[in-house]
């Protein structure tokens, strides 16, 4: 007997039968799982039986089947899978039904065990019930709806089961060729990844888990992820016309997605529509070009150094009167927030120190763009943490003067080549280390998931494989290290007792946001509650998009600012995405620091420098 009396334990516990449902239906490419007999119910003492019958059935048919749930009342979700693009597909769910519908009715089961009848099995009703009782169901129909209005075809009058016009992929479905910038065998092609939505609408979701932020506040099913992955579907199907991929129509579905990641993990079918909309993005540069604010952004990395030497010009925006209103009208950039503030003292991977210890154990620390150029101070926090633990902290340098880029900031305006020579030069910095069995560490969770999962789509290979599978944040690091027993930082108690903690999207996405609160749980005394929230509507460059902002604004008052507003000035606010930081400190007036800045302080026996609190501050 395992107790479960913890809230969280429970929510897990309730949760795996909901993940199992989810393995089961993300099947890639053009076989899927299919529920048409699924629903069947037979007597515990037959079940035995039918079920090695019904294996027969598939082999006959050269298939197998998905077997989940209810085994103990005698209902198996069982679905046969099969291809249903092809009329060939479509024949052999009919035979399968045919036989496994007899074989239920031989042990005086019901097709219709818990779910109903719907249009796949109201056909079979006459051989289940009779003449006689149909005709009732048609009297009772009849009577209540003359006109037909409410679900016509179900229960009665049904039209046949393999009717390919009432299909989803209809009898002259076809997907064009696209030459896409992303690896996307994995699901048998750019089209097989947006048919991966077989519309259950988990995406529709407003009070747990993050999918999907832009629905959330807008309540319209074209900014769901259903919804964007329907029009994909269609563009990439021919029916909304030519050029659909790229149309301002498909671009408007897109507009609000603010690449969370949070369908990839939350979706049943684990449907990756920030994935996708890059590639969308990717295709539409290629044929229309890039916007000047777009081409800015994503090529931050590159401006980053000249932007630290030119600092205090580079943040005039916000200093000089009426510069934010022009860079508004010129670039789209709004207005109404600060931009991040360039550093003129970057951090510089010759100022990590040598280790005094030749033997202790070597570790990879990835810095980042945005910690490098804006909160430097998170990664010299990050050295003295690491090097404290007893590690020897290596700091690639990659060519160009400039250090390793996941490229995120391509990707997220569809320079997809950029990017893959970015990573390029990530893989040929990181290649050496990882080889030796070195853990890259990464503080900033956009860019290290960027290295666990974008890098194998647009670089996929075993080089790939082993600098991903290397991967991990700070906090998983450490988590892994104090499991193992291998880690003793030493930590003190801080002034202040509790810590209000916002994991980013992509930290959720990846299952690492319980590394964050389990390894600032290593404070003493330090009470750590998580905030219960979805994305903080920041999202790299969307919150600060003139036609953007608002939605932002509104995605962040869903949960997060309030939670924030709600605990006194002795909290601390944790949040590891720069993002999240600026959205937090642009609504609330509070600065959010990186858990590594909690930890240096609990190491050094300190608070926070109040002054460099201001500093990030609006």
């Amino acid at each position: 007997v395992v107790e479960a009396v913890d809230p969280a334990f429970q929510t897990s516990v309730w949760e795996l039968r909901k993940s199992g449902l989810n393995i089961v239906m993300s099947m890639k490419g053009d076989g899927k799982p299919i529920s048409f007999i699924e629903d069947c119910a037979v007597s515990l003492d037959d079940l035995a039986d039918y079920t090695q019958r019904l294996e027969e059935i598939f082999r006959r048919h050269g298939t197998s089947g998905t077997w989940y749930a209810h085994a103990s009342v005698g209902c198996l979700h069982v679905r046969p899978i099969l291809n249903l693009k092809d009329e060939a597909g479509a024949q052999t769910m009919r035979a399968i039904a045919e036989e496994t519908f007899e074989m239920v009715r031989e042990y005086k089961g019901s097709h219709s065990g818990e779910h109903g009848d719907g249009l796949v099995r109201s056909e079979f009703h006459e051989a289940m019930f009779g003449r006689r009782l149909v005709a009732a169901f048609e009297e009772i129909k009849d009577t209540l709806d003359p006109k037909g209005l409410f679900n016509p075809g179900k229960i009665v009058r049904a039209p046949k089961m393999d009717d390919r016009s009432l299909f989803r992929f209809k009898p002259d479905y076809r997907v064009a060729a696209v030459e896409t910038g992303l690896d996307w065998s994995e699901w048998g092609g750019f089209a097989g990844a947006a048919e991966m939505c077989n519309n259950n609408g988990a995406c529709r979701k407003f009070d747990v888990g993050v999918m999907c932020p832009s629905y959330r506040v807008t309540k319209a099913e074209q900014h769901v992820t259903r919804g964007r992955a329907n029009v994909l579907r269609l563009a990439l199907s021919g029916q909304l016309g030519p050029d659909a991929l790229t149309s301002e129509g498909m671009a408007e579905s897109l507009a609000l997605c603010v690449g969370c990641k949070a369908c990839k993990r939350e979706c049943p079918v684990g449907v990756d529509m920030a994935r996708m909309k890059t590639e969308v993005l990717y295709q539409t540069v290629k044929r229309q070009g890039l916007p000047a604010r777009e081409r800015l952004l994503g090529h931050l990395p590159r401006i980053a150094p000249w932007a630290a030497k030119l600092a205090p010009l580079a943040n005039l925006r916000d200093r000089v009167p009426g510069l934010a209103w022009l860079g508004e009208r010129s670039l789209g950039l709004t207005a109404r927030r600060p931009l991040p503030r360039w550093r003129r003292d970057p951090f510089r991977a010759a100022e990590v120190p040598a280790p005094k210890d030749r033997d202790a154990p070597d570790v990879v620390l990835l810095a980042d763009t945005f910690n490098s150029a804006f909160e430097p101070d998170n990664l010299r926090a990050a050295v003295r943490v690491l090097q404290a633990a007893g590690y020897h902290v290596h700091v690639p340098q990659g060519d160009e003067g400039r250090p390793p880029c996941c490229g995120r900031t391509y990707l997220s305006v569809g320079l997809v080549e950029e990017a893959r020579m970015e990573l390029r030069r990530t893989l040929d910095a990181l290649g050496p280390l990882v080889e030796r069995g070195l853990p890259v560490v990464g503080l900033e969770p956009a860019c290290l998931f960027t290295l666990r999962d974008e890098l194998k789509a647009l670089l996929p290979g075993e080089e790939a494989d082993r600098v991903a599978g290397s991967a991990v944040t700070l906090e998983e690091f450490f988590q892994q290290e104090h499991r193992a027993g291998r880690l003793d930082l030493g930590l003190s108690a801080l002034p202040q007792a509790k810590a209000l903690v916002h994991g980013h999207c992509h930290q959720k996405a990846f299952a690492a946001f319980g590394a964050v609160t389990e390894v600032l749980g290593l404070v003493p005394d330090l009470t750590v509650e998580p905030v219960a929230s979805s994305c903080c509507g920041m999202a790299g460059a969307f919150g600060y998009g003139r036609e953007t902002y608002d939605v932002s604004m509104r995605m962040a008052e869903l949960s997060l600012l309030p939670a924030v507003r709600a605990v006194g000035p002795d909290c601390l606010i944790v949040a590891d995405g720069i993002s999240c930081r600026q959205q937090i400190a642009h609504g609330t007036g509070r600065t959010a620091h990186h858990a590594v800045r909690v930890l240096e302080a609990a190491l050094t026996r300190g608070s926070l420098d109040r002054a460099e609190e201001a500093a990030v501050a609006p």
